[in-house]
């Protein structure tokens, strides 16, 4: 294949759409993939790592390790992307595409949170590594877990980690001397599914988390150790855990291809306004949460997209989507939401109570991601 294929990200969207290519073209793939880091993390990790079930080294899964026919994954830093003449400049060259895939996903923007630093974010794998002895030190007061702005990535991952401090707090024996208060700017846990909101909301009743919605944190005093929401009230704390706000990577904002900070798409096929560019996962406006399922859903789409291009073929299928999310409900349960956010006027979602089955099926979920991207 002549065609020139660069996908920008090596996250769920750009793994999986390089992955799709290759088992299809083989050889003649032609996918250069660039990614800044040299390993990749699953999402849910970063809770496991947060609370001391496991090392941020377990977790890691080399770059090296994906070895694909006509893939060549790159470690190059993303400078500058022209999308209408559909080069990328790195800081190790230029190179220019035929078909390009933009999936760098989403930045943190500490800097919109006054106060907020990246030691007080645990939704980095490494922040949720730097933040570990903390949580595994606290033992009395008031611990804040905190959204500092919506959309942000993976919905239900603050509520779990509300319901795992309070299992963590009662396995040491010392939940009765502490407070937990989680604060979320949207208007319950999971909007799109009032079941699983229900759910979780009873969850923190019977825990005494103290839910506070449609608030989101505005900045962080770390000397007075106070928090202040977005309605200027204030909240005091001995360990505060952030959810920063979202952004589009600066790269992505530079290219002149973002509205309303993120780069518009066609929702059925991932395409942009831009001839020969795809955009897929969390750096797009796609209609979809910013979760890990969803890129990987919409790299399907772009991929068959992309093939049909290649080889003449009908378009595939609109992107449906649909997209499972699994909820860690503390005491070793696993529950699930399910979510269809295309198919009718508004999102619908299907909440899975949690099971011994929905257990085995996130393991199943994170096993073959590693089976099918690094051969593991």
């Amino acid at each position: 294949m002549d065609e020139r294929v660069v996908v920008l990200g090596a996250g769920f969207g750009g793994l999986e759409l390089s992955t799709i290519l290759s088992e299809e073209l083989g050889e003649r793939a032609n996918v250069t993939l660039i990614d800044a880091g040299d390993a990749f993390v699953l999402g849910f990790s970063k809770l496991d790592v947060l609370f001391g079930r496991t090392s941020l080294d377990a977790v890691r899964l080399p770059y090296r390790d994906v070895v694909k026919p006509g893939v060549r994954l790159l470690r190059e830093t993303v400078t500058a992307i022209d999308p209408d003449a559909r080069r990328v400049t790195t800081d190790a060259g230029v190179h220019e595409a035929d078909i390009l895939v933009v999936a760098l996903g989403a930045d943190y923007d500490y800097a919109a949170t006054p106060g907020l630093s990246e030691a007080n974010e645990f939704y980095s794998v490494a922040g949720a590594a730097r933040l570990a002895p903390a949580v595994q030190s606290f033992s009395e007061g008031h611990a804040v877990i905190g959204v500092c702005g919506a959309p942000f990535k993976c919905p239900p991952a603050p509520s779990e980690c509300a319901l795992l401090l309070h299992d963590e707090l009662t396995r040491r024996g010392v939940r009765d001397a502490c407070r937990i208060s989680f604060v979320i700017p949207l208007g319950s846990p999971v909007p799109p599914s009032p079941e699983t909101s229900a759910a979780l909301t009873e969850a923190f009743a019977e825990r005494d988390i103290a839910l506070i919605t449609g608030r989101r944190i505005a900045a962080v005093d770390p000397a007075r150790q106070v928090a202040r929401l977005d309605d200027d009230s204030e909240l005091p704390y001995d360990l505060f855990l952030g959810v920063p706000k979202h952004r589009a990577p600066d790269v992505v904002l530079a290219s002149g291809m973002t509205e309303d900070g993120y780069i518009p798409v066609n929702p059925d096929t991932l395409a942009t306004r831009y001839p020969g560019v795809y955009a897929v996962g969390d750096v797009t406006t796609a209609g979809v949460p910013k979760a890990g399922v969803f890129a990987e859903g919409a790299a399907r789409v772009a991929a068959r997209g992309i093939l049909a291009q290649l080889r003449g073929d009908p378009p595939p299928a609109p992107y449906d989507g649909i997209g499972t999310c699994y909820i860690e409900f503390g005491d070793d349960r696993i529950g699930a939401v399910t979510v269809d956010f295309r198919s009718g006027p508004r999102p619908t979602g299907v909440f899975g109570v949690p099971s011994a089955e929905l257990r085995a099926e996130k393991h199943r979920f994170g096993a073959d991601r590693r089976a099918r991207w690094f051969g593991r």
